[in-house]
């Protein structure tokens, strides 16, 4: 009988690390669109519009761009992370997982 090949631990880390990185992602997109002040910044500077807003989050670029939106504004960061119980620098290195920045 074939013993079934492991995975590496190393591609698991990886893969539980993304997808950590784009649940937390998710979790960002969703305190943006809360408030419809947050949302339409968010939308004007992306350039995508609302109708748009379900198919750009499936993308892992979108998701980037999401947590780069975060960690580019200091105040909406913060706001973000103490309504989600997270250290912000738990949004950087979300960001950084999505953007292959990585070991």
């Amino acid at each position: 009988m074939k013993r079934r090949r492991q995975p590496e631990s190393g591609k698991l880390d990886r893969q539980a690390q993304q997808a950590a990185a784009t649940e937390l992602a998710i979790a960002a997109l969703t305190f943006i669109a809360e408030e419809p002040a947050r949302l339409g910044h968010f939308l004007a500077l992306s350039g995508i519009g609302p109708e748009l807003l379900r198919t750009a989050a499936r993308e892992p670029d979108f998701l980037l761009g999401v947590l780069d939106h975060l960690v580019g504004d200091e105040a909406l960061l913060l706001a973000f992370a103490e309504q989600s119980a997270i250290d912000p620098l738990d949004v950087t290195r979300a960001r950084d997982v999505l953007a292959g920045d990585t070991p």
